[in-house]
This record gives structure tokens, C-alpha cells and sequence, in this order.
């Protein structure tokens, strides 16, 4: 596993409160220029568009910020039953282009690919529920410490903590990673789950090891719990909690035990693309600003996440 491929590193254990209800609610995955043409005088900034001009010339020349997303981790992005592209990030990303005056282009990709896809230029960004981790931000190898790449910047929009959840009424007794021991977990591949499980298995008694089970995404995962495949999964508290609530109408999981890892997701940016970092850092700040985002984190039900102000290279 390498440093692109971790959602969060270790850190000390914080609770925050559960989420409310999360609504399932479709959102614009794209937002549209605007009216450009009441010029404010101020370079490419329009009334529609104030911070277009902050952008840098190519990306303003295209229109569009192409962004990398593992499009199957709702509520933060998920597709809905007419295949539209829906979420937190989706509706903070359709936000920011008002505010820049482009528009954001989900394209899915396999989570631990994505910041792959991000030094080849096939993306601008990558945003999804992505960990602002300093390894990461060095490109480091989480496992080995070994250099394996630039590392990228992070522009930081949420917090968000790791979660255990279990066929409800059959928490075989757990409520602690520890409690894991001899039972298999499932996860997705590449997730700082799967990271907390390896971790945590080396710590057990010699015959009672933790079986890990990984997958591609985090609804492949549920599946196999919810056929009996598994003890228990393990998913980012947002996203943990909608499955509770959503999934079987809310019959199928229960959380246990105490969320931990809490921790900033972030944009992720090239470290040679410092002005589009800025500008996207400018645009969150506006949203938090003028009120846009808190209305987006009630929208789905996440305010116990939500930042009063966007960091760059926050996470530790």
C-alpha cells in the first residue's frame, strides 16, 4: 500500500456526535458560468464569477476542473437511482464554480488510483472523502517510510473520523478494534480501515490474528457483511452511519463501539499547481462565508464535520 493509497493515518481516538438523518437527495454535479458578462473591472472576476480571476489562465481557458472521485462512498459521493452524480463533495464542488466560474467534472476512478491519476494529469483534482495526511502530502509509503512519489497539497473542507459496524443485533461482543481479534472485518481497499485492521491484528494473540477482507469500494463490502461473510466492516463515520440508516431501510447494520481517527479530508492538488490550490481554498473560505457550505452539511446531515475556515496541508 502506498501514501496515495491511505484515506487517514493513526491518531489519538476522538468522538465526535452521530450524524443526524442523511437525506437522500439528488445534487447538480455540474454548475454552469453564469452570466459573465457584468464585468466587475477586476481582470476575468465577474459579478457571476468574482473569483474566476484567481484561477490560473489554462484552467480558465477550459472551463472545467476535472476532478478524480471514487464515485461509490455516499453520502460523500454516490450515484443516485437515475445514475446522477450526488453528495457532499458534488455539491461543494457545483458551489466553488459558481464561485470560479467553471465547472467541476466528476470522473470515477478506483480510490487508491487516484492521486496515480493526479501526477499523470488525467485529473486536476481528486476529491473523495480523501485524508490530508502529512505522509501524502511528502509522498511517502505509509507502510515501508520509503519515498514513492512528489506528494500533493491539500486543500481541507471536512473532518471526519472511522467507524465499526455490524449486522444489527449481532455485534458478536465488539466494540473495540481489540475486540476484532479472531473475527473477520471487511473494508475497502486502500482506506485507513484497512490500515487501523493490520494494525490492530498485530497486537492479537498468536492464533487469533484479524481476518481482513478488502474490496474495490465500500458497497461491496456492505454486501458481503449483510450476507453473513463477515464478523464486522469498517468505513469513514459518514459514510459508516448512512449505511446504517439506508441500507435494508435501516434493518441491516448498527454501529458499535466509539468513532476514532478523526481527521481532515482534503482536495488533493499537484504541488506545481499552487494558484489552482489557492483558488480553491479562496472559494471554500467564500462558501463558508456567505453560508453555502453550512447549508450543504445540514443538507446531508454532516454539521458535526463542517470546518470554520479552509487549510492547506492541515493533517498530520
Amino acid at each position: 500500500m502506498t501514501a496515495s493509497s491511505t484515506r487517514r493515518t493513526t491518531a489519538a481516538h476522538s468522538r465526535l456526535a452521530v450524524v443526524g438523518a442523511i437525506a437522500v437527495a439528488g445534487a447538480l454535479m455540474l454548475t454552469g458560468c453564469g452570466d459573465q458578462t457584468k464585468d466587475t473591472g477586476s481582470g476575468n472576476e465577474t459579478s457571476a464569477a468574482p473569483l474566476a480571476g484567481k484561477l490560473p489562465q489554462s484552467i480558465r481557458d477550459k472551463g472545467v476542473i476535472k476532478v478524480g472521485s471514487d464515485i461509490a462512498y455516499a453520502p460523500v459521493e454516490f450515484k443516485d437511482s437515475s445514475g446522477k452524480v450526488v453528495g457532499i463533495d458534488p455539491d461543494l464542488a457545483a458551489a466553488m464554480g459558481k464561485q470560479l466560474g467553471v465547472d467541476f467534472q466528476f470522473e470515477n476512478g478506483t480510490f487508491d488510483t487516484l492521486i496515480t491519476g493526479l501526477r499523470s494529469k488525467r485529473y486536476d483534482i481528486a476529491m473523495s472523502a480523501m485524508t490530508d495526511t502529512k505522509d501524502r502530502q511528502e509522498g511517502i509509503d505509509s507502510d515501508t517510510g520509503k519515498k514513492v512519489g512528489e506528494g500533493v497539497d491539500f486543500v481541507d473542507y471536512f473532518t471526519a473520523g472511522v467507524s465499526i459496524y455490524t449486522k444489527k443485533g449481532d455485534d458478536q461482543g465488539i466494540k473495540t478494534w481489540s475486540d476484532l481479534c479472531g473475527k473477520k472485518i471487511v473494508v475497502q481497499r486502500g482506506t485507513v480501515s484497512e490500515d487501523l485492521a493490520k494494525a490492530e491484528s498485530k497486537k492479537c494473540p498468536a492464533g487469533k490474528k484479524i481476518a481482513i477482507e478488502p474490496f474495490d469500494n465500500d458497497q461491496q463490502a456492505q454486501t458481503r457483511l449483510r450476507a453473513g461473510g463477515a464478523a464486522a466492516g469498517s468505513s469513514d463515520f459518514p459514510v459508516a452511519a448512512y449505511a446504517v440508516k439506508t441500507s435494508g431501510g435501516g434493518k441491516d447494520f448498527q454501529l458499535v463501539g466509539e468513532q476514532v481517527e478523526a481527521a481532515p479530508y482534503g482536495i488533493a492538488v499537484a504541488k506545481n499547481q499552487t494558484q489552482l490550490r489557492d483558488a480553491l481554498k479562496a472559494a471554500l473560505d467564500a462558501l463558508v462565508k456567505n453560508g453555502e457550505y453550512e447549508k450543504i452539511m445540514k443538507k446531508w446531515g454532516v454539521t458535526d464535520g463542517a470546518i470554520k475556515e479552509a487549510t492547506i496541508n492541515g493533517g498530520k
